[in-house]
């Protein structure tokens, strides 16, 4: 662990940091593409082809001269190009089936440490997200898996997706504190740079099973964070909460 002045505020990547999507989406995938005839296709392949075209949407978003969209509007477009990419016409499906089918990223399980990691962490800090995911999704998954947000903030907030700089100074900005008394928590390493590069504090999170178990995808991206743990509860006691 660096040397560190404790933030003042936790701000929270999600996906893949406090849930476990990859688990989650391929269990729901699995209902959805029996449902479709196509049980010969492999879940777990088909949520990492989903989920990749999230990343590469998200390094391109501010780039790309698209006004804002939230999250579950994109996830949606990426359900269809990952279909369509396994010769499945979205059109002649249900569109109920399919708005269910995006709405699994609502509906994603916390990993084991998490509840109980945040709850500690919450005795000291401010707890908030900085998520890519919009407020109503956000706010569902929270429900659902017993999330302790002290506020849900992030891209719908500041109307900028990660890793554009302003995903992070805007929500330093709105929360009245500089951009150093916020620590970004991610399983990120290319997150925790984006965030460094704004200033923010980094504590990094490690999650092996995100891919898995496979080699991260960002893993070139890594630095000595300021702090680094295996679990939410390690960091909690790290941080003397």
């Amino acid at each position: 662990m660096a040397d560190s002045t404790a933030p003042k505020v936790l701000a929270f990547d999600v996906f893949g940091t406090v849930v476990d999507w990859r688990s989650s989406i391929a269990a729901e995938s699995v209902g959805f593409l029996q449902r479709i005839g196509r049980a010969d296709i492999d879940a777990f392949a088909f949520t990492d082809a989903w989920r990749f075209r999230y990343l590469s949407v998200m390094k391109a978003f501010a780039a790309s001269g698209r006004g804002f969209t939230v999250l579950d509007v994109l996830h949606r477009e990426m359900l269809d190009e990952t279909l369509l990419a396994e010769g499945i016409d979205p059109a002649s499906l249900d569109e109920e089936w399919l708005r269910d089918w995006t709405f699994a990223w609502r509906r994603l399980t916390p990993w084991p440490d998490t509840v109980e990691g945040l709850t500690r962490l919450k005795r000291g800090f401010p707890l908030v997200s900085l998520s890519n995911g919009n407020i109503a999704l956000m706010m569902e998954m929270a429900r659902r898996g017993g999330l302790p947000w002290d506020a849900i903030l992030g891209a719908e907030v500041t109307r900028a997706y990660k890793p554009d700089p302003r995903a992070y100074l805007g929500t330093a900005e709105i929360l009245g504190v500089e951009p150093g008394e916020v620590c970004l928590v991610a399983a990120h390493h290319s997150d925790l740079a984006a965030a460094r590069a704004c200033g923010l504090g980094t504590a990094y999170i490690a999650r092996p099973d995100e891919y898995g178990g496979r080699r991260a995808p960002d893993i070139k991206a890594a630095e000595e964070w300021d702090w680094s743990a295996d679990s939410l509860i390690a960091l909690a006691e790290q941080l003397g909460c």
